[in-house]
């Protein structure tokens, strides 16, 4: 399984073992139980790489203080034999609770004072939390056992090590946010938004060497983390970056160290508190030795998602460096305290980025002069309005902010209105990876785009009165439709509405005169009905098309030069940003076509390509010719229990080798299937022209069809019947004739399926490396052609749709409609008149008529 598949599983197992447990609590169990598990792993991968052998490993105990100490010197605790979490595994049956309560206690014991600050208590929260885990103890060791048995298939063993266990441990994270409800604000932060906030930070920092980062409520600590990912990339080295967290609740306080720990980070770089940030800031100091630990935190970037609009006690604070230059938040809204804590902790030369409700933007009274001071004093870079309902627990509006202490070289404010960006995700908005991009190009390169974004000079911020409420700047509602009087009444569609569609005409000259004619001066009518077909038969058009062909012509030998001639070390990141940058580059000159559209096409098909990539690196370029079982879920007697289901690639999807190199077998089955279908048409047919007396004698009893003896006997019924093509006895021959051909075809088919699969594993894992790499280039580049392929299409279609509408908007006039009404009246009147009955219905009908000649 890749990672996705992997963190999928895990997720569905996990989300039914935890029962009437709530999301919010379980999440601490299970992750709790992952971390330690990775603790474990870790230790007994640097004893194997020590030389340790199984024996030397299983005589490991408490009372060997030289070995003890070894361990503890090289990676900051120690775990006993008995206490791994792989003896959890082997105990089997004799696995017990108290196995788990003496294993926490002795790492709470034995972790080395270097290491103190990042692991102590780090497990209290799984420690206190385990009776919550069944009544007794015989449903805790229950409840514990399946979950252990449940994480021991997540490897540890390969390249990949910190990033598939990150990348599970993130994607429970997100799904237990998703079934947390309001809970789930106090410790995620959606990966879009996160991700959006890194690039920010990662672009103005792109150029040091050695960084620090904060996030003074770190929840989890995977904004910080994916803002420490983003800065990576640009760096030579990783361990150059160190994170700094500070954290209200003691279990989330937990996940952020367990989080920062599992990715691989030093523990020298990581600095945790588990403290109140508005009451108990740095500077920071360890107790034991306060002149030598001594640390005001300034750092290079802060990034936060703190609670919204949440009391906060403001009072003595008059003179906490971090308010007294730009004033006091109001007692019951602590949004500006916590912006204000974040801007003190930056350097000169550093940037901040943090997530707020959009009230900031315009209330009064004291947030509106901390407001105004931070404008005046040019803090405030850029003001990014994000969709509604995009954070678990609340649907209400948020921006995110981007500040910077003194390195800003301009004095104006970057507004961004990204509120219509986004696609719907269950019961949640979700910010598109093409989204992402378009914000942080905006906001490196500081861009005006119509009803996206807008630099606002400092003058018209005062003019409106230090009010920065995004739609006072940028206006990104969509045009009200207007309607021609004159258009209406006679027909012809207005000259002055064919100029919303400028940016075509002056692409394409010639064709607009080839979609249009003149009617006079001011209104023209189309020429066809056929609008899609002139559009693409235009010669401006073809030229169009022919250039972008031209420029994508060899993209996929340029895409497989990238991936192939180095695939073992080439780097993923990088690699996605050079072909991203080639796409930009080939889309260059199409104006006309959403360079945005054409990214989000290459990120879809990238985030599979990178999967393989990721497996390959770690497992070598053999993984290609590997199998695996595919494993489905059966029930038996009531119970849900995994079972194998034939083969599946563990890169090459067996399709793709079907279509590739098994074409005369795959057509053979594709034959039969459609055979198969054409049956279905033909019963279909035979029922549809029987008559409801003759179905009464051949259907079952619940009247949808055949009864197979029924007819057989009906059949000898009919024996002395002619045999006429449309007679009732040829019909149920017919049909006797295609039960058996179906049922034979059914046989055919599975015993065909089987053998395919079967030739198809044989293909994969005999594969030469040239066509495991053809397979690989099917598999990772031939989508991506597709779907750049089709971009002009979409375009095309959508020149064809706005034609049409703008046709069909005048295309019935009032002159027509009235008409239409007095023919209706006459043929109304006509009918009234053959009308007969009594006194009163004749009064009645004479009034009626009345009434509809306007009398």
């Amino acid at each position: 399984m890749n990672k996705q598949q992997l963190a999928s599983k895990i997720w569905e197992s996990a989300n039914k073992m935890r029962s009437k447990i709530e999301a919010g609590e379980y999440k601490d169990y299970i992750l709790g139980f992952m971390f330690y598990k990775f603790l474990s792993d870790k230790e007994v991968k640097f004893l194997k790489d020590k030389s340790y052998t199984e024996e030397d490993i299983r005589n490991l105990s408490e009372n060997d203080n030289e070995s003890v100490k070894f361990i503890q010197n090289n990676i900051g605790y120690f775990i006993a034999y008995k206490d791994l979490f792989s003896t959890w595994i082997k105990k089997g049956a004799d696995f017990d609770v108290s196995d788990v309560r003496d294993a926490l206690s002795a790492f709470g014991r034995l972790i080395n004072k270097t290491h103190k600050k990042v692991f102590d208590r780090i497990f209290n929260t799984l420690e206190t939390g385990l009776n919550k885990l069944g009544g007794s103890a015989a449903e805790q060791t229950k409840a514990i056992r399946d979950l252990i048995q449940l994480l021991k298939i997540i490897p540890m063993n390969g390249k990949q090590d910190y990033d598939i266990l990150g990348f599970i441990y993130e994607y429970l994270i997100s799904n237990f946010a998703v079934n947390a409800g309001k809970k789930a604000g106090e410790f995620y932060t959606p990966h879009e938004v996160s991700l959006l906030m890194s690039e920010i930070v990662a672009e103005h920092l792109k150029h040091r060497e050695e960084i620090k980062i904060y996030d003074p409520t770190s929840g989890s600590g995977s904004l910080l983390i994916n803002i420490g990912h983003s800065i990576a990339k640009h760096m030579t080295n990783r361990n150059n970056i160190k994170y700094y967290a500070q954290e209200l609740k003691e279990n989330t306080y937990n996940l952020t160290r367990m989080n920062l720990i599992m990715r691989g980070i030093i523990p020298d770089n990581i600095v945790a508190r588990n403290a109140d940030t508005l009451e108990n800031d740095w500077p920071y100091f360890d107790e034991t030795d306060p002149q030598g630990t001594y640390d005001p935190l300034y750092v290079d970037a802060v990034v936060s998602n703190p609670p919204y609009s949440q009391n906060w006690n403001r009072d003595h604070k008059e003179s906490d460096p971090r308010y007294a230059e730009f004033g006091l938040a109001p007692k019951s809204k602590a949004d500006y305290a916590f912006l204000l804590h974040d801007l003190f902790h930056v350097k000169p030369d550093g940037i901040m980025t943090i997530v707020l409700p959009h009230g900031v933007l315009f209330r009064g009274g004291e947030e509106g002069d901390i407001r105004k001071n931070l404008i005046e004093k040019n803090n405030i870079d850029t003001i990014i309005g994000l969709p509604a309902n995009i954070f678990f627990g609340t649907g209400i509006p948020t921006i995110i902010m981007v500040l910077k202490k003194a390195s800003k070289n301009n004095n104006d404010i970057l507004m961004i209105d990204a509120s219509k960006g986004f696609v719907k995700v269950g019961n949640k908005n979700q910010l598109r990876i093409s989204d992402i991009k378009k914000i942080t190009d905006v906001v490196i390169n500081r861009e005006n785009v119509e009803k996206f974004s807008r630099v606002v000079s400092l003058e018209e911020i005062r003019a409106n009165d230090y009010n920065l409420n995004i739609p006072r700047y940028v206006d990104s509602s969509d045009a009200k439709e207007a309607w021609d009087i004159y258009a209406l009444i006679f027909g012809g569609i207005p000259k002055t509405e064919l100029r919303a569609l400028d940016e075509y005409w002056e692409s394409f000259p010639t064709l607009k005169k080839e979609l249009f004619k003149e009617i006079n001066n001011s209104y023209v009518s189309l020429k066809s009905e056929e609008i899609k077909t002139i559009i693409n038969n235009n010669e401006d058009v073809v030229k169009f098309l022919d250039k972008f062909k031209d420029n994508f012509k060899d993209f996929d030998n340029f895409m497989a030069e990238r991936l192939f001639s180095n695939i073992m070390t080439l780097n993923i990141n990088q690699e996605e940003q050079e072909i991203s940058n080639e796409i930009f580059a080939r889309l260059d000159n199409f104006t006309l076509l959403d360079k945005y559209k054409a990214y989000q096409v290459f990120e879809d098909e990238w985030g599979k390509t990178s999967i393989d990539l990721e497996i390959i690196q770690s497992e070598g370029f053999d993984a290609v010719k590997k199998v695996d079982p595919n494993l489905i879920i059966k029930k038996k007697d009531n119970k849900e229990e995994e079972v194998q289901d034939g083969w599946i690639g563990r890169v090459i999807p067996f399709d793709i080798v079907q279509k590739v190199m098994l074409t005369n077998e795959l057509e053979s089955l594709s034959n039969k299937e459609n055979r198969l279908n054409d049956i279905s048409s033909e019963y279909q047919g035979i029922i549809d022209s029987l008559t409801e007396e003759e179905k009464e004698l051949s259907f079952a009893d619940d009247g949808n069809n055949f009864d197979y003896k029924k007819v057989k006997n009906l059949i000898k019924e009919l024996d002395d019947d002619p045999l006429d093509e449309e007679s009732l006895k040829a019909k149920l021959i017919k049909y006797i004739d295609l039960t058996n051909e179906e049922k034979d075809l059914r046989r055919i088919i599975k015993k065909d399926t089987i053998e395919l699969d079967n030739k198809t594993k044989e293909t994969i894992e005999s594969l030469s490396d040239y066509q495991a790499s053809v397979l690989l280039k099917h598999k990772w580049v031939d989508p991506l052609m597709d779907s750049i392929t089709e971009l002009p299409k979409e375009f095309i279609n959508d020149i064809s749709i706005k034609v049409k509408k703008l046709n069909d908007k005048y295309n019935i006039t009032f002159s027509e409609i009235t008409n239409d009404i007095k023919d209706n009246q006459n043929k109304l009147l006509s009918l009234i008149n053959d009308l007969e009955g009594d006194d009163f219905d004749m009064k009645g009908l004479s009034e009626l008529k009345s009434l509809l000649k306007g009398d």
